[in-house]
């Protein structure tokens, strides 16, 4: 795998967390922010918080989709290699 089929890859995860942000990322009519998102740890307030909330649901729906634009993007450049 070279230089080019890696940023490739890598952009198309990028292209699919913004996807799913913008999809996913709305809670009660706004935007939850990125801090908000990214930020795993916390005490026990904060995780029950996020788990109830929907937040943690909200998160693994934004990160498949991350996930399914590697995928495409892997897909993608090893069919124009051929």
């Amino acid at each position: 795998m070279n230089k080019n089929s890696v940023i490739s890859i890598a952009a198309f995860a990028a292209l699919g967390l913004i996807i799913g942000y913008a999809i996913f990322g709305k809670w009660a009519g706004e935007y939850v922010s990125l801090n908000t998102l990214l930020s795993f740890g916390g005490n026990a307030f904060d995780r029950a918080f996020q788990s109830i909330s929907g937040i943690e649901n909200m998160r693994t729906k934004i990160l498949l989709c991350g996930a399914a634009g590697a995928v495409v993007g892997v897909l993608l450049t090893f069919r124009l290699k051929k």
